[in-house]
């Protein structure tokens, strides 16, 4: 079992990796820019970091204030998911090389990626996330994190894919508003 100093060490692997992350997405934004790309709805994403970064709190708080230790079989459950979700997310943003981006950039005239794994899944990275905020709470048995942040994530994220819908819409119909 992973003890609650190794869950700690591995929730601050993750936000290390988020961070990293966000260095990556604002280099591809200015390679975005550079290429007449721009931000679509920006509004949103404030939200989106909040409820980010309230979910690395919120489940380092419930593991270490209720110090439940969680049945095996959950604990391999959460490290599945938090794999499958690590996967899921790095094959998006290879895939989208330069046009990976935390915030909806559209780079007019370039073409819909509809090869490597946007050829089997749709929005990939977002299955990634969705799978990560629910099963890493699971690992120490941060029970109300996964739930709770969970369903803020699945609102956010609904909200967000219409956004970029929308925004992918108007850029092959050249109307953007």
């Amino acid at each position: 079992m992973l003890s609650l100093w190794g869950f700690t060490v591995l929730v601050g692997i993750l936000a290390v990796q988020r961070l990293w992350e966000l260095n990556l997405s604002r280099g591809n934004e200015n390679s975005m820019r550079e290429r007449g790309g721009f931000e679509c709805c920006p509004d949103h994403y404030r939200v989106m970091v909040v409820l980010h970064i309230s979910w690395f709190v919120a489940m380092l708080s419930e593991a270490w204030y209720f110090r439940t230790v969680p049945p095996l079989w959950l604990v391999i459950a959460g490290v599945l998911g938090l794999a499958s979700g690590q996967v899921l997310r790095y094959l998006a943003i290879r895939t989208l090389a330069e046009r990976w981006s935390t915030r909806i950039y559209v780079v007019p005239d370039a073409p819909l990626i509809q090869h490597g794994i946007y050829r089997f899944v749709r929005h990939p990275n977002y299955w990634g996330v969705i799978l990560e905020i629910a099963c890493v709470p699971l690992i120490h048995a941060a029970y109300g994190t996964s739930i709770l942040w969970s369903l803020a994530n699945l609102f956010l994220l609904r909200y967000r894919i219409r956004l970029e819908e929308q925004a992918l819409k108007n850029s092959t119909n050249n109307s953007f508003s």
